[in-house]
């Protein structure tokens, strides 16, 4: 059967559509999904690890989808497998694509992939090993001077303490 190119690809967006909107139907239902700003990288990308998990899209974000250059010989199971990660990868794209504010969303318009963009994300918040080093240097030192405040409890102080452990940890530090 003949399937013309324009009708296939209206298609997969009409399915990916479908996908995503079910899927944000089902998982923020009762909750909002949070967008990344500025400030909140590290818990941004728990979540949308965690909710990305979820819809089993997490793997094709974290390796990657690479489309054939050609389908030619494959069984009818290795077509299905192969529509499924297109369809996974396109759903987990636009789920990025959504949960990014304005600023972050003209850092990756142009990806491809869901790794592509998770990627440009990553090394944006991330960034380079200097960067990182100073980070965490400004990290240890902001642990270090930590002071309980007269009008704090002690669960505020031991909650912006926890804050900033976290964030080390994140950043790769190891506490002990």
């Amino acid at each position: 059967i003949f399937i013309p190119e324009q009708f296939y690809s209206n298609f997969i967006r009409f399915r990916v559509f479908k996908l995503v909107s079910e899927l944000m139907a089902n998982v923020t239902g009762q909750m909002s999904l949070s967008r990344l700003t500025k400030a909140n990288y590290e818990n941004w990308s728990i979540q949308m690890k965690a909710l990305l998990g979820s819809q089993d899209a997490w793997e094709v974000v974290e390796e990657g989808f690479g489309e054939p250059t050609t389908t030619t010989g494959y069984t009818t199971a290795q077509t299905k497998a192969l529509k499924e990660a297109r369809s996974k990868d396109n759903a987990a794209l636009y789920i990025m694509f959504i949960a990014v504010d304005e600023s972050r969303f003209e850092k990756i318009v142009g990806a491809t992939t869901s790794k592509e963009a998770w990627d440009t994300l990553k090394k944006v918040f991330k960034g380079a090993d200097r960067v990182k080093q100073v980070r965490l240097q400004t990290l240890r030192g902001e642990l270090e001077s930590m002071k309980m405040k007269e009008s704090e409890s002690v669960s505020d102080y031991i909650a912006r303490v926890q804050v900033v452990a976290n964030q080390l940890i994140h950043n790769g530090e190891t506490l002990t």
